[in-house]
């Protein structure tokens, strides 16, 4: 049963995760950016509270355990979603959002060494520089159609260095604590880090249409709560770069849900780049025995 978990929680993930960007998009129409994150935290801090009250899961035990579960939530939510959000509004799609936020392995893969004192191998290098040619494939197709802007790049270059800092501060310096915790803590985290920027303009603006309620509730439970909770325990079990370097799947998979539910062109040259990217990701997270 164990291997089967194993082996589904990265397509779980990485489907929850890729989705997510549409989904965003759909609700970013009636939302804007800071409301909709400040109404998102709200749901899953309330969800995770009533968990809480009926798990009783142990709390962070010392201070630093506290600043460690915070400061990944601030990073993982109010920098990475805030400014993927924005990002968003101001004209990047789904799939170039992706493909910027997919640097975030390679990032890591170089970072690791140095922060968490992993060792890289070969065939992982050879692997992301793979997964990358064929992300950077899928993209280009589709920047063809539509460039983004240069604030909204500006906003997602923010957005991958907050998602880039949060992996390898939990890999570094966060411990096995409970899912319902680690979820409270985070998001209680995010929720007053948008603070000082939502205003109530903001939530009196929001048009809760039949479509907003579908995406807000997708948000709140199958990315705030499942992928982000997939994520942070992908990155607990296994080495972070194998496990970031899942993320190079998400540009085209998320192109590919935004082709059939947005009708978003899906060149023929980025199904191309979507086997080589797939091929890459295997190669640089394939379990090797001889490397554990």
């Amino acid at each position: 049963m164990q291997r089967i978990w194993l082996a589904l929680t990265p397509i779980m993930f990485l489907i929850l995760w890729s989705a997510g960007y549409v989904v965003a998009k759909v609700a970013l129409v009636d939302a804007t950016p800071m409301a909709l994150l400040a109404l998102r935290f709200a749901a899953v801090i309330a969800i995770m509270a009533v968990l809480f009250a009926i798990l009783r899961p142990p709390l962070p035990k010392t201070p630093k355990d506290w600043l460690h579960l915070g400061l990944v939530g601030f990073l993982m939510q109010t920098v990475y979603f805030g400014m993927a959000y924005f990002a968003f509004v101001n004209g990047v799609a789904a799939g170039t959002a992706a493909l910027i936020f997919s640097l975030q392995p390679l990032l890591v893969g170089l970072l690791a060494p140095r922060w968490s004192a992993e060792t890289v191998s070969w065939p992982q290098w050879l692997g992301l520089a793979i997964a990358m040619t064929g992300t950077f494939v899928v993209i280009v197709a589709r920047l063809k159609i539509d460039p983004p802007p240069l604030v909204g790049f500006g906003f997602a270059a923010l957005a991958l260095a907050g998602i880039t800092l949060a992996t390898l501060w939990e890999k570094r310096f966060g411990l096995s604590h409970n899912p319902v915790t680690a979820n409270l803590v985070g998001y209680s985290a995010g929720l007053l880090g948008l603070l000082p920027f939502l205003t109530w303009a903001d939530i009196a603006a929001v048009n809760w249409t039949t479509s907003f309620y579908w995406a807000f509730a997708y948000l709140v439970i199958g990315n705030s709560v499942i992928a982000v909770g997939l994520l942070l325990a992908m990155i607990r079990a296994g080495q972070v770069s194998r496990v970031s370097t899942l993320l190079f799947l998400v540009p085209p998979l998320a192109a590919f849900i935004a082709w059939v539910a947005l009708d978003e062109p899906m060149p023929l040259m980025a199904w191309a780049g979507l086997i080589v990217s797939g091929f890459g990701v295997y190669l640089a997270t394939r379990h090797r025995k001889s490397a554990d």
